[in-house]
């Protein structure tokens, strides 16, 4: 599948469709047509809410994160997230609950507006748990899943926070060699070729290909273009078992590059890295995808999200094998 590449960053206003949509609703419409519609909104205006959003609002490049916990923001919540971080201006990536914010010892600023979060969730009805003996049937028994939403705060919406809760920003590497990023890209041991005038991956011969380094304008590009083709290599049947069969310009093409661009996207975060370039060859056929399909955007982010964690741990491997 080749790849375009495009320039571009990330900017602009939400619209009053996109800021109604990622505030209202609530039981009145469904969760997903909320968030796609808000999404769609943002595309239309030229925003991508994965590209680049610290470029923006200044802050430190990485994954959303609960400033709590600790743990990273995945799917669908990463991309409400940066937009959030895009609109307010905020400085930080991190996120807590109201109450959170009390159990620290601080609180949440008097008339901030929080951003709703999704977890899925399974539910097993109480016939179904039980078999016509009244024994419960265990795994056996059908759950139906669900989403549950919880709001969310920027730490820069709040006070009192203790210090070394929020996490600093982590300065890019001087050098256009990007040492994590070559990491990962050697400890997938996929068949990564380099040369040529095109970016693909190839899910007949299960090979990645890029230009060589320096042919990009800005040579940190060249790890994001290989990220998003490495993003399609996780498809492959003998890993995550994407639908890769789709044909330039249908929609099952149109929604394997959605799940690369985001997992590359993501991992750009990850590592640290940004990119000047966005691949927006296939805006349209995204924005088709998306309203079409309400949940499409859901199913795209999570995809991307486990492309991106498989990804992450061939790095984390590849760290301990140098170490």
């Amino acid at each position: 599948m080749a790849r375009g590449i495009g320039k571009g960053s990330a900017g602009g206003r939400r619209s009053r469709a996109a800021r109604g949509a990622a505030g209202g609703g609530g039981a009145r419409g469904s969760l997903y047509d909320e968030v796609t519609a808000s999404i769609i909104a943002q595309l239309e205006e030229g925003v991508f809410p994965w590209v680049r959003p610290w470029s923006t609002a200044m802050a430190a490049p990485g994954l959303p994160r609960n400033a709590v916990t600790g743990r990273a923001y995945s799917g669908i919540n990463v991309l409400i997230l940066w937009g959030a971080v895009i609109e307010g201006g905020w400085s930080s990536q991190d996120w807590l609950t109201f109450r959170q914010a009390l159990a620290a010892g601080g609180c949440v600023r008097k008339g901030a507006r929080g951003r709703t979060v999704f977890y899925a969730d399974r539910c097993v009805p109480k016939g179904e748990r039980e078999g016509g003996d009244g024994s419960e049937r265990g795994e056996e028994a059908r759950g139906i899943a669900f989403l549950k939403r919880f709001t969310v705060f920027n730490v820069s919406q709040c006070e009192g926070l203790p210090e070394g809760l929020v996490s600093a920003p982590v300065p890019l590497p001087e050098r256009e060699l990007h040492a994590s990023a070559e990491v990962l890209i050697a400890a997938t041991g996929a068949d990564f070729r380099i040369g040529g005038p095109d970016a693909f991956y190839s899910p007949s011969g299960d090979f990645v290909q890029v230009p060589p380094q320096p042919a990009f304008h800005h040579q940190i590009d060249y790890y994001r273009t290989a990220l998003h083709e490495l993003g399609h290599w996780t498809g492959h049947g003998a890993r995550l078992g994407r639908d890769q069969t789709g044909r330039f310009g249908s929609a099952a093409y149109a929604r394997e590059e959605l799940v690369a661009e985001l997992a590359s996207a993501f991992l750009c975060a990850a590592l640290g890295i940004q990119p000047t370039v966005r691949h927006a060859d296939y805006l349209g056929s995204w924005l088709a995808v998306l309203r079409a399909d309400s949940r499409a955007i859901f199913r795209a982010a999570s995809q991307a999200s486990k492309a991106a964690e498989l990804l992450l741990q061939f790095q984390a491997i590849g760290q301990e094998q140098a170490a």
